[in-house]
């Protein structure tokens, strides 16, 4: 339940009060004599009907108005969201103990009506059920679609979209200020697509790029059904059922399109054994997997659309944060650019070849993830009861780990909401990794539920990152200062920068042409 949680969203729920209590919705306060013997977790103070909904409707996103909630009632806190019961978690300890001594009560996602009517049944990888079909699909993304060998051999794409995203900046460099972030999400979201279906560009680039914006604007789980599940006019009154069935319908013609050009393209010959792309792989696989859980051509699709998604947009949504923290630190961008300039001295442009050698540019990217995790809050859902840091957190609640809250938490962070590439270096943080180990930083997760894309994501950030630094100097527009560059975060689904990024290319190192690639 990531999302951003707006005054209208509020006003329609309280509006909605009378009604809903009118129409017989379920009793909002009866509880059962269990619950009055467990140790539940504590939590604000709470309204009829709405909740806790009313803590989160000051102007602040719900991943920052979580984080001070938990300041003064603790890492562990319980809220009620409607009908919704949901466990915060905001410390490493709490989220240590749900993914990973409780890994497997906490091994589902909440779905609630907004989701299980874009899916449909068709699940994909990200919001699944828990089980063996989930475990086999999983199995099939990590050592097939998103390995390290299977990344590498996309190696030749990223390249080639990169080329076109410094081309480019630099012909929009004439007529500056540049946008950023919406370069940033084009080269995220061609290279992933040519790395799914093949060399082929997506046709409907465009209009996709227009639908997933829509999608993850609209809020998981606070939505008037998500909120009320119970009620009929809670999906009565709202309009993003509305909108879910139109993007929904929208997108599957879109990965139907896709299906057919590349099932006609290989039944035509013109596809090559020897450079399978994702789709060929899925297809593959289609045909190897057993009739008790079968890969069907909707599993397929909904495995596109998450890679598409997941893929694209968590990956874009860091680039245009990392840009964005080193143009408010001029020392930290010219020392980053200094180590690139140094490295790939005597060749005409930045390749993967080179990625390894750049340590200062790593430690800044995990600074970003740190600052600005693309999933501020990482959403499980309990199966079976069980205690959290001593609490109990009850079957069926929504479980939501801050992995924001975490990233900046003073009692393991020195200084922790500034950017410092540096403290990586430092004895007692040198050692936490990204990758789910430590929890002090999880901005992919951890557990069975870790993201399986992570060397997927890195690789295109570091990339991109390299080569706008080593080719271009970048400067605020209109003599903007470095501390007056907006860092508003939003919440959707991915927590985003409020405003697309506006900056001045100044080329310094000539970009490839086009025959170069």
């Amino acid at each position: 339940m990531a999302g951003d949680l707006s005054l209208y969203l509020l006003l329609v729920a309280l509006f909605a009060v009378p009604l809903l209590i009118l129409f017989g919705s379920r009793r909002w306060t009866a509880r059962d004599d269990a619950c009055t013997k467990r140790r539940l977790p504590p939590g604000p103070w709470a309204l009829p009907v709405i909740g806790h909904l009313h803590h989160l409707a000051g102007g602040l996103a719900p991943h920052r108005a979580m984080r001070d909630l938990a300041r003064r009632h603790g890492p562990v806190m319980m809220l009620r969201f409607g009908e919704v019961t949901a466990v915060v978690a905001s410390s490493p300890d709490a989220a240590r103990e749900i993914m990973k001594t409780n890994d497997v009560a906490f091994a589902w996602r909440p779905t609630g009506p907004m989701s299980q009517l874009w899916f449909q049944g068709d699940d994909g990888l990200v919001f699944a059920p828990y089980g063996e079909a989930w475990r086999r699909l999983r199995r099939i993304c990590t050592q097939e679609l998103l390995s390290h060998r299977r990344v590498q051999s996309f190696r030749k794409v990223r390249e080639d979209e990169l080329g076109r995203l410094l081309r480019a900046v630099h012909m929009a460099a004439k007529a500056a200020p540049v946008n950023l972030s919406e370069m940033i999400s084009t080269y995220v979201a061609d290279s992933t697509v040519r790395a799914t279906i093949g060399s082929h560009r997506l046709k409907h680039r465009d209009e996709y790029l227009r639908l997933l914006n829509g999608l993850v604007s609209i809020m998981p789980g606070m939505s008037l059904p998500d909120l009320f599940p119970s009620s009929r006019l809670a999906m009565l009154v709202s309009c993003v059922p509305g909108r879910i069935e139109r993007y929904r319908r929208r997108m599957r013609r879109i990965m139907d399109s896709i299906i057919d050009e590349h099932q006609e393209r290989r039944a035509a010959g013109n596809g090559n054994d020897e450079e399978e792309d994702l789709v060929d792989v899925l297809f593959r696989l289609q045909k190897e997997t057993d009739a008790q859980y079968p890969l069907t051509t909707e599993n397929i699709k909904s495995v596109m659309l998450d890679i598409f998604s997941a893929g694209s947009e968590t990956t874009a949504t860091t680039l245009q944060w990392v840009m964005a923290e080193l143009m408010r630190s001029p020392n930290s961008m010219q020392k980053a650019q200094d180590e690139l300039r140094r490295a790939v001295v005597g060749h005409g442009t930045v390749t993967e070849d080179v990625l390894p050698n750049l340590h200062y540019l790593r430690l800044v990217v995990k600074e970003t993830l740190r600052l600005h995790p693309a999933l501020a809050l990482v959403p499980r859902r309990c199966e079976s009861s069980c205690k959290v840091l001593g609490y109990d957190v009850p079957a069926g609640a929504m479980v939501l780990v801050s992995s924001w809250a975490i990233g900046r938490d003073p009692a393991h962070w020195d200084a922790p909401d500034e950017f410092s590439p540096e403290r990586f270096e430092r004895a007692g943080e040198r050692d936490r990794d990204l990758r789910g180990a430590n929890f002090e930083l999880i901005p992919f997760g951890s557990g069975r539920r870790v993201c399986p894309g992570m060397t997927f994501g890195l690789v295109h950030i570091e990339l991109a990152l390299a080569a706008l630094l080593f080719h271009f100097d970048w400067s605020l527009p209109d003599g903007m200062a470095a501390d007056e560059l907006d860092m508003t975060d939003t919440s959707g689904l991915i927590t985003r920068r409020r405003l697309d990024l506006l900056v001045v290319p100044v080329p310094r190192v000539p970009v490839p042409t086009q025959s170069d690639h």
